[in-house]
This record gives C-alpha cells, structure tokens and sequence, in this order.
C-alpha cells in the first residue's frame, strides 16, 4: 500500500517525526500489526517510536482519510450545483483541516430558507452587490426605489433585504469567519451565571458569578460548568469586546465614509450578533468540549494505566471479604493461584464473637499471607475487627484495603456466572477482592474499564472516545506485562496482541480439550488461530514449564535462531545462555544485524536474557495506616500519615489515609516546585506520606500535603 508524499509530509509535521517513520509505521498498520506488537518487535523498522507516536499516527491517518471523505463529497455537491469554479477546487483541494474545508462549503451548503434566500428570491441581490461595492455616485435610497415589486413595496424594505443577503455572504466568507473565529477563541471569555429560578446556595456557587479567558480554562473546570448547566443550575455563555474585531472586519471589507458605507456597516453588525456570533459561540464552546474531553480522557486513562499495572502481592494466599453489615460479610479463601479454596459468611454485626471464631478457624485450615477488604459499605467496621482479630495469630497476615469499585457490576456479569455459576454473587465479589489483590491486572480485565471509577467527570466526556481510549490502555498494559498462556482467563486473552475474544476463546477450549501449553509453537495448533495472529501473539504469551526456555521470555519465536545462534558462538545451550547472561558483552551484537533485526531488536534481546519475563511492575507494599486514625473527627491540623493514592485529577491527587474520606492533596502542595501535571510526580496507587492542613467534617473535606 503506497501513501501520498503530501500525506507523509503532514502527518511527519503534525507528529514532529521523520517521514520514513510515518511510512513504515502506516504500512506495518496496513499490514495489519497491532500497536503493542509494532511498539516491542519492529523498532528497527519504525526508529523505535513507543506506542503513544504510533497511535498519533493512527489517529492522524483516521482523520486524514475522514477529511478526504468528506472533501469528495463536498466537491461533488458543489460541482452538482454548477458551481465549482477552479479556483474554489484549489482551495478545497489545498485545505488541511475539517474546519476550513467547512467554512469554504458554507455559502453552497443546503439549508433551510433564510432571510437571505427570500431576499433573493425577490431579486434584491443585485442590490447587495451595489451595496458591497459602495458606489459614490448613487444613494442607497434612490437606487433601491428600482428594485420595488409586488414582495417589495417600498426603500428601506428592500434595503434591507439587500442588507440580509450581504450579512449571510459576510458570515459565509471564509476569510473573515477564520478572523472572528481566531477573535473570540483568543480573546472571549466563559461566563457563567445562575440559572433563572435558582438561590441560595448548590454545590455549583462558586460559578454563581465567574468569568475566565476562553483558551485558558482547565478541563476540569469547563466539565464542571457543563454539568452545572445539564443540571439546570448555571446558565453558560462566550463574551467579547466586539468593537475591535468589528473594526477589523470593517477594514477587511473596505467600507466607506459615505451612505452605502453605511448600510455595509449595518449589515456587518447584523452579521456578527445575529449569524456569526451565535454560531462561532456554539462552535467553539464544542471545541472547549472536544478539548475538555480529550484532556480529561486523558487524564483517565493515565489513572488507569496506573490501577491496572499496580503492584501485584503474587502468586500467594490470600483471603477475600466482601463487608456487609446487614447481610455479613462474605469471606473466600484463595490459593497461591487464586483457586477457591473455602468460603463462608462471617455475621460481623450480628454476632461478632461467631464472626471471629469463623474467621480464625478459615485461617488456621487455610493459612493465607494477607486479608484483603473491599473498601465499600461497612468496611471501616470490617477492617477494624480484622485488625483486632489478626493479633492473635502468629505471624499476623497483612491486612490490605482493596478498591472494589466494579466488583458489583463484575459479580453480576455473564462472565462472572460463566466462571462460578454454582455461586452467590456476593461471594463473587468477594473472590474479585481476593485476586484483585494477588494480581490486579488478570482480575481487572473482566471489569469494563468505565467501571472501575477512574475520574471525576468520567460520565460527562465523549463516551465513545472514552471507551476507546481506555481499551487501548488495557491492551497496552496486558502485552506490556505479558500473559501467563497456562493459566490466563478466555478475558486476559483477548486483550493479548493478535488474539480478541474469538481466538482467545479457542485458546481456552483447546487447553482444556488437549491439557497445558508445552511450547508456543503449540499455539499453531488451535483452531482458527494462524500465521498472522501466531506473530502478533507469540512474544506476550509466557509458558513457565516450557519445552524451549526462550518460550518464558519476551524474546520472540522470530528471533530464537538469533539467540541459538549466540548460544553456539559461546558453546552453549540457550537455557546455559539464560543462566549465563553476562556472556553476552563479549560478543559483537552487530554480527547479528539482518533484515528487520537491527540494534534496537538486539539490545532488547539482550536486556531479555537478563531478565527472563521480567514483570515491569513495582514490588508490593502497603500504605501503614495509624490505628489511632478511624473516622474524620480523629484528624487534626499537622497531624502525620500515610496513606494510598486512589484517584488523580487535573488539579491534585485524592488519598485513602484509612478514614473512609479520601482526602485530597492539591497540585500546589504535591511537590516543592510548580507542578503542571500531577502524573509526574504521583501515581495511583502509590504510598504517599501526607500532612492533614485542614479538616471541613460537616463537609467531608479532608485538604492534605504532601510536601515536606
């Protein structure tokens, strides 16, 4: 597939990258590679672009073929209507963005009847060209007495209906709408006010009176004007000083001191209050969105990445509970792997001290390493009578808060029923839990991504881009971490690179029909699964008890002869290779150079063997929660703690300091210096030490520091 150079040339612009870049990235697309597989095996063909430059441009590329759609449409109704002269094709033929290829289409653009077609339909159009070109020796009254007829009965009607027609060709030309356009974005200002009927105070009064420069306000902010306005409590609209931006366009129309000069200007005040203004309002208030939206998406996604790749406890026991107070709390006993090994129902508030016999007779036939307690209703009570209850073992499991945000709507799902149909929901959830701590990748991705609560404004955003935006993480963080091929579930495997739900499905039925994986060549084997997804697959499939040890590695099946081959160069078995990495310096990589395998591939081999299926995750630890601490009322000012980070937004990071009240540490009081983007500093999921500033128990509002 071969690709324009003008197209390479813009796109390689657009992205700030070499042209040969684009063009390999855009035929390994074509060719169908999926971004993770082109981001870890093709470097060498790509100069090492990471998945975030690749996806630019993909989403470039979408955008341009979008633009060309749409430029073949509109050329083809403009020539339809006779109209398409050559220089107009030029321009439409020239344009780079879907904006200014819609303001040249404006003026032929089907609509419905304006004040602009009556007049012309009553032949004043003539009229308007007088008025545009301002003739000295002829007097806008007088002249207009020849356009009377049976529709026009006298002057200053058709006047104005000359004035209509060159108030719609002013809002129609694209030179001058680019100009009030650039105007109003530059220079306007958001205002918002309250809504008719509403006093006293709401959650929204600090928008009661509010202004702020256009191009300048934060997402956040824009999102939450926007939901006060869906709410009906702020009424939301664009400002500006017109009277320069009216003064340019004057010029750009050349009007003159005389009486037509006049009408000209009357006519351009008509445009811009009622044609222009209105409509660039209404345009760029959904561009402050589509910004607004693309920012906090963003923002979200960069939350989940982090929830995702959290630091997984391992392949080690735990117990699962699910707090309830009026039901009790639902208790799991998992394995090593997270295979259900007991569960039970302990009546916390009903009969405590039955709870804690149960409790303690689960953990003496089932000894775990750490307890794990959904965070929702009734677990400020759950933890403290587990914390209670854990000193009397020797050693004490850790105990662990565990967001559950999902696990209700996972618990409820057909692939929750499909993995326990013979068990309550409930102790589904508590089962989540459990794994979500063991390894909160494999068990997240059974969750749909919006559910896991990633942001404040997560349901005010486009929600189709949100989704898409947050599928691209989870198959970014799945490749990324790799994919035990043995033991992942049929909704781990389809996030795997060249796989999806069918293949991955086949993948399971195969396992189960023919018993474990032995080697990744195996994978061949199953039904519908070939030469093309065998590629895009194999290198983040891992196999522990494999035939061929390169099978456990990020090293992929295409690059083990490289690797046999260094193997003999220092007489020995791949497997002594792996075991002996540090061999590896004396030798001369770039003897091994051929074809696609160039220094990038190489040096990634090399780091492989290093670390045979290395996890990129951090080691696990847990925030140490002050037992003194229970509830708001026990914070004061100054006070010291630690806690986890459970959510960050444009405007700070939230932290769980273990009183059922996240509290929140603003982005000027994440670090010593002026932090633009709290993800440089903080991620979620992070231990964080922090100092209580103020506490606002009435409203819930706990502000922290993080600084020293």
């Amino acid at each position: 597939m071969s690709f324009s150079e003008a197209l390479v040339s813009h796109l390689a612009t657009e992205t700030g990258l070499q042209p040969r870049q684009v063009v390999a990235t855009l035929e390994l697309l074509a060719d169908g590679a999926t971004v993770p597989f082109i981001a870890r095996y093709r470097k060498d063909r790509t100069g090492a672009l990471d998945e975030v430059q690749i996806r630019q441009i993909e989403a470039g590329f979408k955008y341009a073929q979008e633009l060309e759609a749409r430029r073949e449409v509109i050329l083809s109704s403009i020539e339809e209507q006779g109209k398409l002269t050559p220089t107009l094709k030029q321009q439409l033929l020239q344009v780079t963005s879907k904006t200014a290829l819609e303001d040249l289409y404006l003026p032929y653009k089907p609509r419905r009847r304006t004040r602009a077609q009556q007049a012309r339909e009553a032949g004043l159009e003539p009229l308007a060209l007088l008025m545009r070109q301002q003739p000295a020796e002829q007097h806008p009254a007088t002249t207009a007495r020849h356009y009377l007829n049976s529709l026009i009965t006298d002057t200053e009607q058709a006047l104005q209906g000359a004035r209509d027609i060159v108030a719609e060709q002013i809002a129609e030309d694209a030179r001058l709408r680019e100009l009030a356009r650039n105007t109003l974005w530059q220079q306007g200002l958001i205002v918002s006010s309250q809504a008719k009927g509403i006093s006293g105070p709401t959650k929204f009064e600090d928008y009661y009176t509010f202004s702020e420069p256009l191009r300048r306000i934060p997402s956040h902010r824009y999102l939450a004007l926007r939901r006060g306005e869906q709410e009906k409590v702020l009424k939301i609209r664009l400002t500006l000083e017109a009277e320069p931006l009216l003064h340019q366009l004057a010029q750009r129309l050349r009007i003159r001191p005389n009486a037509w000069g006049d009408q000209l200007q009357q006519a351009l005040n008509d445009s811009w209050q009622r044609l222009l203004f209105p409509a660039l309002e209404t345009e760029l208030l959904a561009r402050l969105k589509q910004q607004a939206d693309a920012t906090a998406i963003d923002v979200f996604a960069a939350n989940l990445r982090e929830i995702l790749m959290a630091s997984p406890f391992g392949s080690r026991p735990v117990m699962g509970l699910d707090p309830g107070l009026r039901t009790g709390v639902k208790a799991v006993m998992l394995g090593a792997t997270g295979q259900i090994l007991a569960h039970t129902v302990l009546p916390l508030i009903q009969q405590p001290a039955r709870a804690q016999d149960s409790f303690l007779k689960l953990l003496r036939q089932h000894p775990v390493d750490a307890v794990a307690i959904g965070d929702g209703t009734g677990s400020r009570e759950t933890e403290a009578a587990v914390r209670q209850w854990v000193k009397s073992l020797q050693p004490s499991p850790l105990v662990v808060r565990v967001s559950e945000a999902g696990a209700s709507v996972y618990s409820a799902s057909d692939l929750a029923r499909a993995e326990f149909p013979d068990l309550d929901l409930t102790v589904r959830g508590a089962i989540s839990i459990g794994r979500r701590l063991q390894d909160p990748l494999a068990e997240l991705v059974k969750v749909e991504p919006k559910a896991l609560g990633v942001g404040q404004y997560q349901h005010d955003v486009d929600q189709k881009a949100l989704a898409q935006k947050l599928e691209q993480v989870v198959e970014s963080c799945v490749n990324q971490v790799g994919v035990e091929l043995n033991t992942a579930s049929a909704a781990l495997l389809q996030r795997v690179s060249g796989l999806g739900p069918r293949l991955a499905e086949a993948v399971v039925a195969y396992r189960d029909s023919q018993g474990p994986f032995r080697a990744r060549a195996e994978l061949k084997k199953v039904k519908g699964l070939g030469a093309k997804a065998f590629q895009q697959a194999a290198g983040f499939l891992r196999i522990r008890q494999a035939q061929h040890p390169l099978d456990n590695t990020a090293v992929h099946p295409e690059h083990y002869p490289i690797v046999e081959q260094m193997a003999r160069d220092l007489q020995l078995q791949p497997s002594q290779l792996i075991q002996q990495p540090q061999r590896l310096h004396t030798l001369n990589l770039k003897a091994y150079q051929q074809g696609d395998v160039g220094e990038h591939t190489l040096r990634d081999i090399v780091a492989e063997l290093h670390k045979p299926g290395r996890d990129p995750r951090e080691a696990f630890s847990a925030p140490r929660f002050r037992e003194d601490v229970q509830t708001l009322a026990d914070l004061s000012e100054g006070m010291r703690l630690e806690g986890r980070i459970t959510n960050i937004t444009a405007f700070g990071a939230f932290v769980d300091i273990g009183v059922h009240q996240d509290g929140l540490v603003h982005i000027s009081e994440l670090a010593e210096g002026f932090v633009k983007d709290p993800h440089t500093v903080v991620k979620v999921g992070q231990v964080l030490p922090v100092r209580v500033l103020s506490v606002d128990i009435a409203r819930k509002r706990i502000q922290l520091s993080s600084r020293p």
